[in-house]
């Protein structure tokens, strides 16, 4: 089958979006109050990213089996990791870690040193994995459960 990473256009932002909906209520929302659940839902609605995306300040990548959208990583240019989903049926795969080696490609190319993420719970230890350490502990805001981290791309492995 054919693998590959792809920029996502708009004609396919509903699919990433709607990945990122489906995995976040899989495996985030159990765990979230209806605030960060209802926030959540409003930072991904289609004409908030296609905006950004629009301005030229978000970009996403897909990981692709064939037609199929298995997993995404959206990304602001100046640094920030904002989603980053992979499909259950995908894990264990190697999805998350392309997917955020092609973003740490497109920072380094772009002189960007450092990348942010403000992770769910759920991906503490996957960012952990890609050389992310916490900036503090786990916060709250508008009811959205993070932990910010850190990762210094001129000190990270590139495994």
């Amino acid at each position: 089958m054919d693998r590959q990473i792809r920029r996502v256009e708009p004609e396919g932002l509903a699919a990433a979006l709607d990945l990122a909906w489906r995995v976040f209520s899989e495996f985030e929302a159990p765990e979230y109050a209806a605030e960060g659940i209802d926030e959540f839902r409003r930072f991904i609605r289609v004409e908030n990213i296609a905006g950004k995306m629009n301005a030229g300040s978000m970009i996403l990548w897909g990981w692709y089996e064939g037609d199929t959208l298995a997993g995404m990583i959206a990304i602001t240019v100046t640094g920030h990791v904002n989603l980053l989903f992979v499909d259950a049926a995908y894990h264990r795969r190697g999805i998350a870690k392309a997917l955020h080696h092609t973003a740490a490609d497109y920072f380094r190319e772009h002189g960007v040193s450092k990348i942010t993420v403000n992770s769910s719970p759920y991906a503490v230890d996957i960012y952990r994995r890609f050389g992310f350490v916490p900036m503090s502990g786990e916060q709250t805001l508008s009811g959205i459960r993070f932990t910010p981290m850190l990762l210094l791309l001129d000190q990270a492995q590139a495994d």
